[in-house]
C-alpha cells in the first residue's frame, strides 16, 4: 500500500500551502520507464469537522471530503499554516475540537508542519524539548509562547526524525522534497523537483530572506564561486581559491557568502559533496572508494563519517536501501 499522507485543513488556511503536499507527494512515482511507475504516496485532505466547507484566507472556501477520522489511518500528517488558529496562536493551547482530532493520530505517525502550522504541533506537545522552526517573522513570538521548544529561525526546515517543521510558505516545498528524498532517494525527489520547476535542494536557510532595516550595499555576489566549486567537487577546494573567483578577500568573501547562502563556505561544500555522493551511490556501480574520490571526500572513511553525520547511515547501507528500492518491480 502507498504511504498515506493526511493533510489537515484548518479554517483560515493558505490554499498555496495546502496544495504543496498534493503536488510533491501526489506526483511521486516508483522509478520506471516513461515515469509510469506506481504512486508512492496516497494523499488525502481532512478537516477537524465532518466533511464540508473549510474557510481559506482568500475569497473562497474549499470542500473537504474527509473528516478527522482520516488522521487515524495516516502514516504522515501534514499541518499547513492557518490565519485563524485562535487560542493556539494566542495562548499556546488547542481547542477542544482540534485536540479531539489530533487524539486520533496513531503513535509513531510522522508529524509535519508547514510555516506556522508548527504552532499546532507545539500546542499539542509534539515539539517539547525538540528543535523546530517556523516562519522567521513569527519566530520570536513562537519561542515566547513555547519556551520548551528549541527554535531555530534561520533554517528552511528541521528534520527531527518523526517530527519535522518548515519555515514559511515555499519552505514547505523544500521539506516535502526532503521527505521524498529520505523515503525513496534523490533520484525520485529530483524528478519531482524537475517537474515542479524548483531546485531539488535550496542552499542555505531562511536567514537570507529576512529583511534587514539598513542593509549593506552589495555590488558583488558569490554565484560565480559556487558555480566554479560545483564543477570541481572531486578536487581540493580552498577558501582562498573560492574568494579569488570573485576577486574578494577571504574575509569579505566569507561574510558575503554567509549573507547570500545562509551557511559558511565549508558547510556548503560539505553539503554539496554529500549530495554528489548520494547521487553516485544510487545511480552508479562505482566502489565506495571511487565515490568518495569523485565526491571530494578523498577516502572511504571520510565519506562514511560525513554520510553518517548527514543521513545517519553509512554508504553501503544507503546504497543497498535505495538501489534495492529502485530495482523493485
Amino acid at each position: 500500500m502507498p504511504h498515506r499522507v493526511a493533510v489537515l485543513a484548518l479554517d483560515g488556511l493558505l490554499p498555496f500551502e495546502l496544495g504543496i503536499p498534493h503536488r510533491i507527494f501526489g506526483r511521486s512515482l516508483e522509478p520506471a520507464p516513461g515515469n509510469k511507475g506506481a504512486k508512492l504516496y496516497e494523499v488525502v485532505t481532512c478537516s477537524i469537522r465532518p466533511p464540508g466547507p473549510v474557510r481559506t484566507d482568500s475569497d473562497y472556501a474549499i470542500l473537504v471530503e474527509h473528516g478527522p477520522e482520516a488522521l487515524a489511518t495516516a502514516d504522515t500528517v501534514v499541518i499547513p499554516a492557518s490565519y485563524e488558529l485562535g487560542p493556539v496562536f494566542e495562548e499556546g493551547r488547542l481547542t477542544e475540537e482540534l485536540a479531539a482530532a489530533l487524539a486520533l493520530v496513531r503513535p509513531g505517525t510522522r508529524m509535519v508542519s508547514i510555516c506556522t502550522g508548527s504552532y499546532v504541533l507545539a500546542a499539542a506537545g509534539y515539539l517539547d524539548g525538540r528543535p523546530a522552526t517556523t516562519h522567521w517573522s513569527s519566530a520570536d513570538h513562537f519561542q515566547r509562547l513555547f519556551p520548551q521548544v528549541r527554535v531555530d529561525p534561520d533554517v528552511l526546515f528541521i528534520d527531527d526524525g518523526d517530527v519535522l517543521t518548515s519555515a514559511g510558505v515555499a519552505a514547505g516545498i523544500d521539506l516535502c522534497l526532503h521527505l521524498v528524498r529520505r523515503d525513496h532517494g534523490a533520484a525520485v525527489a529530483n524528478e519531482i523537483a524537475r517537474r515542479t520547476v524548483v531546485p531539488p535542494h535550496r542552499d542555505g536557510g531562511q536567514a537570507q530572506y529576512i529583511h534587514r532595516p539598513v542593509p549593506e550595499p552589495q555590488f558583488a555576489t558569490t554565484t560565480a564561486a559556487r558555480a566554479w566549486a560545483l564543477g570541481r567537487l572531486d578536487r581540493p577546494i580552498q577558501l582562498r581559491d573560492m574568494a579569488r573567483q570573485e576577486s574578494m578577500s577571504v574575509r569579505t568573501f566569507t561574510r558575503r557568502f554567509r549573507e547570500e547562502v545562509g551557511a559558511s563556505p565549508g558547510q556548503w561544500l560539505t553539503q554539496q559533496r554529500v549530495e554528489r555522493a548520494r547521487h553516485l551511490l544510487e545511480t552508479s556501480d562505482l566502489s565506495i572508494d571511487q565515490v568518495a574520490r569523485d565526491a571530494g571526500f578523498g577516502t572511504a572513511t571520510s565519506l562514511r563519517q560525513h554520510l553518517q553525520a548527514a543521513l545517519g547511515v553509512p554508504p553501503t547501507v544507503y546504497r543497498r536501501t535505495f538501489r534495492a528500492s529502485a530495482e523493485t518491480p
